[in-house]
């Protein structure tokens, strides 16, 4: 990044800068970006941490599959059903006693299965 910036450019583009950092430099990083920012460069990232992408994007586009699910504010756009749909699944806020009984058994025969697998 360091050598990115040496060429004063008015755009930078990062690729997940978060990915693999200890949360001590996550921090370092985060003020650095923004203060990127206030100097009126401009920031285009690829980032999967969405506490990251909340704290310092100003604009969120959000695909999956290849195609744009959502677009916007920050906070609205990861608010969105279709977007909380394809990142962590229809059902992710459901207690698993909720589900039906049949994908309970069926999930624990899988988690039977990798037991007995690994047991071998």
């Amino acid at each position: 990044m360091a050598r990115a910036l040496m060429s004063e450019p008015s755009l930078v583009m990062l690729d997940e800068p978060m990915a693999g950092v200890n949360p001590a430099l996550t921090q370092s990083l985060l003020d650095h970006i923004l203060d990127l920012k206030t100097q009126g460069m401009s920031v285009l990232f690829v980032e999967h941490d969405m506490h990251m992408v909340r704290h310092i994007a100003d604009w969120v586009v959000v695909m999956a599959e290849g195609r744009v699910v959502a677009e916007g504010d920050p906070h609205e756009v990861m608010a969105n059903p279709a977007v909380i749909d394809a990142y962590l699944g229809s059902h992710h806020d459901e207690d698993l006693g909720n589900l039906d009984t049949g994908v309970v058994t069926a999930i624990k025969e899988l988690a039977d299965d990798d037991a007995d697998e690994l047991k071998r």
